[in-house]
């Protein structure tokens, strides 16, 4: 749950306590040392700020949200709980900011890893299904709202009632 700049500023100190470890001989401590590091390299690639931007995401601070997002250089290295997350999140975003062509394209990739829970999958599919029957693609919509249908049992009312929604949208215009 840190920030790139403080996991960089964190494995700074780390690398300064090894190099005088050496220095004295304590050869334990520099393992100890060496080891936080490799571990805050790895958390930076694998872990990233996706749980301090899940935070503010939460809090609606959707500026601050997208600037930790975009702090992670290769969102494909991240592990698959911690991409999905990221792509559903820049998905609300870009829906939040009505640029339907982003969202849909992070909501189709999210749609793809593992997400907190049932109901965020069965949400990304219907977000695709939704911004599809807005472009008049009614055929990716009905494929996607077939999906989001397979877990129609684990999802709530709302959910229920969106999906019923945008299936009554594609039967008026076919």
């Amino acid at each position: 749950m840190l920030t790139n700049q403080a996991r960089l500023i964190i494995a700074g100190v780390f690398a300064l306590m090894l190099a005088f470890f050496v220095y004295e001989q304590v050869y334990q401590l520099a393992g100890v040392a060496g080891m936080f590091i490799v571990l805050l390299i790895w958390g930076y690639f694998k872990e990233g700020p996706v749980v301090m931007a899940a935070k503010t995401f939460y809090d609606k601070d959707y500026d601050k949200t997208e600037k930790l997002l975009l702090s992670v250089k290769h969102p494909n290295w991240l592990n698959r709980k911690r991409r999905g997350f990221y792509e559903f999140m820049l998905g609300s975003i870009s829906l939040q900011r009505q640029d339907y062509d982003s969202a849909e394209r992070h909501f189709e990739l999210a749609a793809q890893y593992p997400l907190r829970s049932v109901n965020d999958h069965v949400a990304a599919l219907a977000h695709v299904a939704n911004i599809s029957v807005r472009q008049h693609n009614y055929e990716k919509a009905e494929a996607y709202l077939g999906l989001a249908e397979k877990h129609y049992d684990k999802t709530t009312a709302k959910m229920k009632a969106l999906l019923e929604r945008i299936k009554a949208e594609i039967k008026q215009h076919q």
